[in-house]
């Protein structure tokens, strides 16, 4: 192996920290900035001092050799991207006020790629023009930009991101198959070696666009993603993914719809006490504006709206709640009492829940009435069936029947089969074998280079502080010198001698630093090996340590040095 040279602490443009930064909510915040890996600039924006930003490199190492194996080519695009190739998209609009948007000196519209699906498909259409040219699967590790309304637990969720995006072009939908599977597979490798534990989860689109798509998820409390996990099956997806099946019920025995009086009862709550019903047999209606128009949204009354689904559903338009001055103009529609029966003028949408032929109580759009035995199918017709209920632990998998568990985790990966949403925009065409033209197909691959460092910060550490897998942590060996002459001395020969076998050695020779201090900060800095210099150095002796399992063990300096130089 190369000679590796030795980063000496006494150098090192880093100091660790003995108390949590004020601002820091989540495990991966406080560690990265305590054991001096980054430091904030601004809001959402860090710097990465030189042990984070080895870590980062050797992310971007693995994800660069795993992509390149499955043949990609990595190219570099800017991140300042002019507005037209967005605009044709209609993404310039649809990203909303997450997009960074700024304007040159002459008043030309630019912004900072949040991603770059516009500026690749442009990019082969002007280096393909046949079917020999493709397919070709290129990919960037790029910093991306996006201006969150509120930044927080560190580099989980920022406005400035590292990111590998990877883009692939196909003559036909088979061959995107293949493209998509060879990712997957790469994506495992990937997270696997970076000692990743994680789920591959059915998810939307979104903004993004196209037919399948799967996000690979990394357990985490500090996660932002809520999945649900099948016990008893292989199924795992993005609770916004989930959806019900409709299954139509025999209403034949249920009674006429009647109205009852039902003064102060504007809520499930209220209601179902009053009533002395459970809050499953009541229908709640939630009112939304969609592109200015009211949209009503049947749930049953024992469930909450997922906004999140609403918002896929309809998008690229804009959903917004419904106000009092919405109220106002709309005098049938009574606040808190209304119900599907006799809307005008409304779309009324529901979850499957509500399938034909269940029986409900339900607002009567009159105050201080409701309606009983109101039938779906029977007293109101839904116009449109849209899974929207927020997904709950025991909900029956869709795919076996068995209760579901749900658990937070961190988004680290995303993988789309595009299609031709792109291509079909920026009319991306190669002449085929018979010479006729071929609208490309495209898929799109992302990889949070940075998040992934957060993830595995929040995954490893333990109460002492960052705990690296091998092949991302900042050094092989953490040599500490436990702070007399002849412990110095010693801890920096041996570093050299490991330095000189290829082994990457991080040596604490700090002056005027105590050992318990030195100590200390080996635990919170993480490296995966600890070597001691203490009280055995005048005999040649050290103490070895493993970071994660806390064992350790004396051995003379030439034993060390062999162990450490054969595990590298």
């Amino acid at each position: 192996m190369a000679n590796a040279p030795v980063q000496r602490m006494s150098q090192l443009m880093a100091k660790t920290l003995r108390d949590d930064p004020a601002d820091a909510e989540v495990l991966s915040h406080k560690l990265l900035v305590r054991a001096g890996y980054v430091r904030r600039t601004a809001a959402g924006v860090w710097t990465w001092l030189p042990l984070g930003k080895k870590v980062l490199a050797n992310v971007e190492r693995i994800v660069r050799e795993e992509m390149d194996a499955i043949g990609a080519q990595e190219v570099l695009l800017p991140a300042l991207l002019p507005r037209e190739p967005y605009e044709a998209t209609g993404r310039w609009n649809e990203y909303g006020a997450e997009l960074f948007r700024l304007q040159d000196r002459k008043g030309g519209d630019y912004l900072l790629g949040p991603t770059h699906e516009e500026i690749f498909t442009l990019l082969v259409k002007d280096q393909a023009s046949s079917y020999k040219d493709l397919p070709v699967i290129l990919y960037q590790i790029q910093t991306k930009f996006r201006d969150e309304a509120r930044p927080r637990a560190g580099i989980l969720r920022g406005r400035e991101f590292l990111m590998k995006d990877s883009y692939s072009f196909d003559l036909e939908d088979e061959g995107l198959a293949q493209s998509y599977a060879l990712h997957r597979q790469a994506y495992q490798k990937v997270f696997q070696r970076l000692g990743l534990d994680y789920r591959i989860c059915a998810a939307t689109a979104g903004a993004m666009g196209g037919s399948k798509s799967e996000e690979f998820l990394a357990p985490a409390e500090a996660g932002e993603d809520t999945f649900a996990d099948c016990p008893n099956c292989d199924f795992a997806a993005n609770t916004e993914a989930i959806t019900y099946e409709l299954k139509p019920v025999d209403a034949s025995g249920v009674p006429a719809a009647e109205d009852i009086p039902t003064p102060d009862t504007p809520t499930i709550e209220t209601l179902a006490a009053s009533l002395g019903v459970p809050a499953s047999a009541t229908l709640k209606n939630l009112l939304v504006k969609v592109d200015g128009e009211i949209v009503a949204v049947g749930v049953p009354g024992d469930r909450e709206v997922d906004m999140g689904k609403v918002e896929a559903h309809f998008a690229p338009a804009v959903v917004e709640m419904v106000t009092e001055a919405d109220f106002a103009t709309r005098p049938d529609l009574v606040r808190g009492y209304v119900g599907p029966r006799g809307l005008d003028k409304v779309k009324y949408v529901a979850d499957p829940r509500v399938a034909p032929g269940t029986a409900w109580i339900t607002g009567a759009n009159k105050a201080n009435t409701h309606t009983k035995n109101v039938v779906a199918g029977r007293d109101f017709e839904v116009d449109e069936y849209v899974d929207v209920v927020v997904v709950q632990d025991g909900d029956p998998c869709p795919k076996c029947g068995t209760g579901l568990k749900l658990d937070r985790a961190i988004e680290i990966g995303h993988i789309f089969q595009l299609g031709r949403k792109y291509t079909d925009a920026l009319k991306l065409d190669v002449l085929g074998q018979n010479g006729k033209p071929v609208r490309v197909t495209m898929g799109s691959y992302g990889i949070g280079v940075s998040r992934a460092v957060a993830a595995l910060a929040e995954q490893t550490a333990d109460d002492k502080g960052l705990c690296w897998p091998a092949e991302v942590a900042p050094a092989d060996v953490h040599v500490v010198a436990a702070g007399k002459a002849l412990q110095t001395e010693l801890a920096l020969e041996v570093s050299d001698k490991l330095a000189a076998a290829g082994v990457r050695v991080l040596v604490d020779d700090r002056a005027g630093v105590s050992p318990g201090v030195k100590f200390t900060d080996s635990e919170l800095i993480g490296v995966p090996k600890i070597l001691v210099a203490g009280r055995r150095a005048g005999e040649g002796v050290v103490e070895l340590k493993d970071r994660r399992t806390g064992e350790r063990e004396e051995l003379p300096v030439d034993e060390a040095i062999a162990r450490l130089t054969a595990a590298s």
